[in-house]
């Protein structure tokens, strides 16, 4: 019996984080970016990921990221959006996981490179998409726009994660 309740623990707890990234989603669309760049966000889904990489494990953080992307592009029907998100999201998750194992990384250092990668990932899927090359004009501004959006959502990812600590 404890093994069947620690199995719907599980899939309660990726419910909630799934649903929790799917509205900082949304969120996020309702705050307009306009750098010239298509599609442009801040990242706040990634900050539930980075949570549920840090306390929970790898496979909690891959489920959340991809359930996420998969549910969103049902609900609004954008397949392109949903490749684009994987191609960033795969890329992302790979690094921010390597860098979460070295302990010279913080939260901070981790969503920073999660940032970048996803970018890096959507252009590099965007030029085989589009068949160009010129794409990649756009990554000097993403790099930053990672760095910088990594850093306030890493920040915001380390505030939660030690009140979540303390309390559980």
């Amino acid at each position: 019996m404890r093994e069947s309740s620690t199995y719907i623990h599980k899939i309660a707890t990726v419910g909630m984080l799934t649903a929790l990234a799917m509205v900082m989603g949304f969120i996020e669309t309702l705050i307009p970016i306009n750098l010239g760049i298509p599609g442009m966000k801040l990242g706040l889904a990634n900050l539930i990921v980075i949570i549920a990489l840090y306390l929970f494990d790898i496979k909690t953080a891959i489920v959340v990221s991809f359930l996420r992307i998969v549910l969103i592009a049902m609900t609004f029907g954008n397949v392109s959006m949903m490749i684009y998100s994987v191609c960033g999201a795969s890329l992302s998750l790979l690094c921010m996981v390597i860098a979460s194992r070295f302990n010279g990384f913080s939260t901070i250092g981790v969503s920073i490179i999660g940032g970048i990668m996803h970018n890096v990932g959507q252009i590099i899927c965007a030029a085989f998409v589009v068949r160009t090359n010129g794409v990649f004009t756009y990554l000097p501004v993403l790099l930053i726009a990672g760095v910088v959006s990594g850093m306030l959502i890493g920040i915001a990812a380390g505030l939660v994660i030690v009140r979540i600590s303390t309390h559980k």
